[in-house]
């Protein structure tokens, strides 16, 4: 047997909270404060191990074993695109992220250097990303004056401010679902103008309307908001090229430079079209459900076309370690969406949020530590173990 022969998979799903409840946005109701992240750990005949987020049913985890980590990512660690053994099935992309911090970890390289082989290039070390504070979610809607609402929000931008983020993302949409749509609207307005006085004049923001808006909602927060600079709108109303041109058109004319974002969730098989034409500025696909290796896919095209990546990854915990990876390799690369939470057993300390930066470390994999305590307490909460 090879010594990078996977020999062993645990899986289990840990615990972890945020630093405060994070409340709505324009659809769903509360998100709350727990987060549930499925983590894997592989480990190699050698007893090599490596970890990160998989959803795993013990069937995908059995075909993994008796393969060798070769096999399934190349002899780089990250293959182009991956040629998994036939014996994997599709249990390769469950768990394309322990893999491939399996990978860096055998290799004695960071994920981001290995993608950065893949174009030829060297990542600079270490590796520096912009971030955005992503925790600024409805929480208002217990309070009825609007000036009263939009200093809540303000207030959570400069806790965030406090961690180290210079640029902040709003979730709006009030009017769609839980406010009246005029209430809801004017106090949209109100939030973003109290964050951008809270967090000064040069701080990017970027609003997500999560289809709360249609067109000419949009055209009126955008006008009201205009001499607040906003940086993106992200999911304004439900992705619709002929709305979109229409939208890009009165951009224009307007003066305004925000970008159009979108693809988080069902994404429209369109969506990268668009972004070729130049409908969509950025593109925002889940981390997790398109994986890695496909968004170094999607990276290439977004870098030949000029737009910029933007991971989603909101509720994920191990987003904000993995995402920023991807800029080893993508030039388009905007920023890290940053959910702020502590997740007991894992070490992030690594991870540094510094002036609107992260500062991604220059360790093995991806730079993240796991306590083997904390996980055999999750694998006896519900997870399991698979073995040769």
């Amino acid at each position: 047997m090879e010594g990078d022969t996977i020999v062993r998979v645990d899986w289990a799903r840990l615990e972890g909270r945020r630093p405060r409840t994070a409340g709505s946005n324009a659809r769903l109701g509360e998100h709350g404060e727990i987060v549930r992240p499925p983590v894997a750990r592989l480990t190699t005949a050698d007893g090599a191990t490596g970890f990160g987020p998989a959803r795993l049913t013990p069937e995908q985890a059995r075909s993994l074993l008796g393969l060798r980590v070769t096999d399934l990512l190349g002899p780089t660690g990250v293959a182009e695109p991956f040629r998994p053994s036939p014996a994997a099935g599709d249990a390769w992309l469950s768990a394309e992220f322990p893999l491939l911090d399996l990978a860096g970890r055998r290799a004695g390289q960071p994920v981001y250097r290995l993608a950065a082989m893949l174009v030829g290039g060297r990542a600079s070390d270490p590796l520096r990303v912009r971030a955005y504070d992503t925790s600024l979610y409805v929480d208002d809607l217990h309070l009825a004056e609007h000036a009263e609402a939009a200093a809540l929000i303000a207030d959570e931008a400069r806790q965030g401010h406090a961690r180290g983020h210079r640029a902040f993302k709003i979730k709006v949409g009030r009017g769609a679902r839980h406010l009246p749509l005029e209430q809801g609207t004017r106090r949209d307005v109100a939030v973003v103008r109290a964050v951008r006085d809270a967090v000064g004049a040069d701080a990017p923001i970027m609003i997500d309307a999560n289809n709360g808006y249609n067109l000419n909602l949009t055209k009126r927060v955008l006008s009201e908001t205009a001499d607040c600079r906003l940086h993106w709108i992200e999911e304004p109303f439900h992705e619709d090229p002929v709305l979109y041109r229409d939208l890009k058109e009165w951009l224009a004319r307007e003066g305004l430079s925000v970008l159009v974002a979108d693809g988080e969730g069902q994404a429209s098989p369109s969506l990268l079209d668009w972004a070729r034409k130049g409908l969509v500025d950025v593109v925002q696909y889940d981390m997790f459900q398109l994986g890695f290796s496909r968004w170094l896919e999607v990276g290439r095209k977004l870098d030949e076309w000029g737009r910029l990546a933007a991971p989603h990854h909101y509720g994920g915990f191990f987003g904000n370690f993995t995402s920023g990876h991807l800029a080893g390799a993508i030039r388009s690369f905007a920023a890290v969406e940053w959910d702020e939470t502590e997740v007991p057993g894992v070490d992030t300390s690594r991870y540094v949020v510094r002036d609107g930066w992260v500062e991604l470390p220059d360790a093995p994999g991806f730079g993240l530590d796991l306590d083997g305590d904390a996980l055999t307490g999750a694998i006896a909460a519900g997870g399991f173990t698979v073995s040769l």
